[in-house]
């Protein structure tokens, strides 16, 4: 069958009935494993997979969503896989990584040509919760074993899901914001509270995180809630950033007295702070957080212009879940120790078996010692001595602030 859409999909998606027999379990004594924990940024631990990728049969294929909700895809994501695939010794005809640059009859396309080519295991991150779950349903016919990678497919039906503690980040960022308040001595914090992508899971566990923290500190926050003194809330969920930095100037219009932004990652955040620049803001006065230690992110925390960001290592996740792949295309049952979590699916209302990461949060006075440190940002990118161009305009450089701040 040749399927042009996703939605042409859904004839297939729910044919037949299937036993899932049970996976051997792995044995410690005879066979090297890996936990939650094993993996650093060196790829280490990949090199205790070697045996199991040797029993292995059939390609892993990895299918990354775009490169425009989040530069992670692809400065991240797709390298660092690739890097984990070839140090676990997997060979190029056995992975393949890809991106469906945000379309979702691409990612059909790309699903149907992996599982084509002999793929036993998909990666998937799609941005539609139902292209993910027909993929997946598409794939469980033909008896390929399917994760759901940083973001859950509601509604699915994968084997498992590796990821971040994603409530936890939000609870991070809201943590992060309040802290923020006090230390940039925002005396009357009124906030314009943003979120994710309402088609996104991640999105909704994010805003469970801060929400909850915000609430605490008496703010009053909700996507589409009323808007009171202190708080103005977004109605509209994106990860977009010009959609974030419409949505932004549309509520700084009609509330001027908006002096705090709680962002949901480094991209939205970094479209209004460069929009309130334009404008005059000064540094440390009005607090920004941010998610994924991207370089922007990197340079307005070092500048004073966001308070910080969740750094989720993509080393460990990209170790995780080729670690998860490498078990499964073998059919071995993968180490307790590794999938060591559960995730509820909301819509398809069941606990799914993760593989759960920890993040932490970042300010100016830790990114040398974290995410330079393991070269998600490297210096050299970090403290850029001479001023570019934008479109005719000078940027800023950020030497004065490296130093300031002992990165190099």
């Amino acid at each position: 069958m040749n399927f042009k859409t996703g939605r042409a999909l859904a004839s297939v998606a729910l044919v037949g009935s299937f036993v899932v027999a049970a996976l051997p379990v792995v044995s410690s004594a005879s066979t090297p494993t890996v936990t939650a924990t094993s993996f650093t940024s060196n790829l280490s631990a990949m090199k205790l997979l070697k045996g199991i990728v040797a029993k292995g049969h059939g390609m892993v294929g990895v299918i990354l969503p775009d490169a425009k909700t989040s530069a992670r895809y692809t400065a991240f994501d797709a390298p660092y896989l690739i890097k984990s695939f070839k140090a676990a010794g997997y060979t190029k005809k056995q992975y393949k990584v890809q991106n469906a640059a945000g379309s979702d009859s691409t990612y059909v396309t790309l699903a149907q040509a992996d599982i084509a080519q002999g793929a036993k295991v998909l990666l998937i991150d799609p941005l539609d919760d139902s292209t993910g779950a027909l993929i997946e349903g598409y794939a469980k016919a033909r008896g390929v074993k399917v994760i759901d990678y940083d973001r859950l497919t509601l509604g699915g039906i994968r084997n498992y899901y590796v990821s971040f503690d994603n409530v936890y980040v939000g609870t991070l960022i809201g943590q992060g914001f309040m802290s923020c308040l006090t230390k940039w001595n925002v005396k009357h914090p009124v906030a314009y509270v943003s979120y994710g992508s309402p088609t996104d899971n991640n999105a909704t566990l994010f805003g469970k995180g801060y929400n909850a923290v915000l609430k605490a500190g008496g703010f009053s926050p909700g996507q589409g809630a009323p808007n009171t003194a202190n708080t103005i809330n977004q109605s509209a969920g994106t990860w977009d950033p010009a959609v974030s930095l419409t949505n932004f100037q549309g509520a700084f219009t009609a509330h001027s007295s908006i002096n705090a932004a709680l962002t949901p990652n480094d991209s939205n955040a970094d479209a209004i702070i460069k929009y309130l620049q334009s404008q005059g803001l000064a540094p440390e006065t009005f607090p920004f957080t941010g998610q994924d230690a991207q370089l922007t992110g990197m340079q307005n925390i070092i500048s004073g212009y966001q308070c910080g960001t969740v750094y989720k290592p993509i080393w460990a996740e990209a170790q995780a879940a080729v670690a998860l792949a490498t078990y499964l295309r073998a059919g071995l049952k993968p180490p307790a120790k590794l999938v060591n979590g559960k995730t509820y699916d909301s819509t398809g209302k069941k606990n799914v078996a993760s593989v759960l990461l920890h993040p932490m949060w970042v300010t100016a006075a830790t990114v040398g010692a974290t995410v330079v440190k393991d070269r998600q940002v490297t210096a050299a990118q970090l403290c850029t001595k001479v001023s570019p161009s934008v479109q005719g305009k000078p940027q800023p450089t950020f030497a004065a602030d490296c130093t300031k701040y002992g990165i190099k």
